[in-house]
């Protein structure tokens, strides 16, 4: 079975920073498309960083670009958000996702397309 192991949440202040991982085993191969995504409070889920299957063009939402950095360890099998600046609207759960069929240079940033996916990480930004 395919899981997907989400950590590294908590409770920061603005400006803080905090970098949550995700773990993946199961899965056949290392290429996989894998995604953060969030929920924050009332909110729906959103695409906050992609990394396609091979190429590791990314995406970012454009709320995060320059504060936010996504690293995947294709070696560890683990992708990294590197938050840093963050802000009380960053407040969500964060949940790590991926998919093994998705198109090689395919950036995908609608939650629906993404088979896998972790139980998510509280973070919280707060003063």
């Amino acid at each position: 079975d395919v899981q997907l192991q989400a950590s590294g949440g908590g409770l920061v202040q603005p400006g803080g920073s905090l970098r949550p991982s995700c773990g993946a085993s199961g899965l056949p191969s290392e290429d996989y498309a894998i995604a953060w995504f969030r929920q924050g409070p009332g909110k729906g889920r959103e695409a906050v960083s992609c990394v396609d299957k091979v190429e590791n063009n990314t995406y970012y939402a454009d709320s995060v670009k320059g504060r936010f950095t996504i690293s995947r360890d294709n070696a560890k099998n683990t992708v990294s958000l590197q938050m840093n600046s963050l802000k009380p609207e960053d407040t969500g759960v964060y949940y790590c996702a991926a998919d093994l069929s998705l198109g090689r240079r395919t950036i995908a940033t609608i939650p629906r397309l993404y088979e896998h996916w972790g139980q998510g990480t509280q973070v919280t930004v707060s003063s």
